[in-house]
């Protein structure tokens, strides 16, 4: 993921984008103007216009919505307010809160490690109880055997 001002810029190249295409757009379907003693007719059919409108409430979405990310990315960037002590004392909070999650996460992990081997244990046993299960009659040979 980028940092802010990287997304920051990729968003304003995405207006540019957005407002060059609009305007590309306006070019393609637009009719051309009348000029005095010049006749020429231009019109244009109803399903033209409509394309036309669809375009420009298309572009006017995403440029508002375009508009409105950048609002958002510019708030959330470092004001000039914030001192070097503030990032100091954010960091070590920050690192504080880190250590004390990994610390969860190391408890986590060793009830997962004790868990673990109760279920290898449990499935042992149940392994061999099967394994006892098939072979009833080998058992019976072993204990009916004297033993010396």
């Amino acid at each position: 993921m980028a940092d802010r001002l990287t997304q920051l810029q990729d968003t304003i190249n995405q207006q540019a984008e957005y407002f060059c295409n609009s305007i590309g757009v306006l070019q393609q379907f637009s009719t051309p103007s009348k000029f005095p003693g010049f006749d020429r007719s231009g019109s244009q059919t109803p399903q033209q216009q409509q394309s036309q409108e669809d375009y420009a409430v298309l572009f006017a979405t995403l440029i508002s919505r375009c508009a409105k990310d950048i609002d958002t990315l510019i708030e959330s960037l470092p004001s000039e307010e914030s001192s070097t002590e503030l990032q100091v004392q954010s960091l070590r909070r920050l690192e504080a809160e880190n250590k004390e999650a990994a610390e969860q996460l190391e408890e986590v992990v060793r009830q997962g490690e004790i868990l673990l081997e109760k279920i290898q244990g449990a499935l042992s046993d149940i392994a061999q109880c099967q394994l006892d299960m098939q072979n009833p009659a080998q058992i019976l040979e072993k204990d009916s055997k004297p033993q010396l």
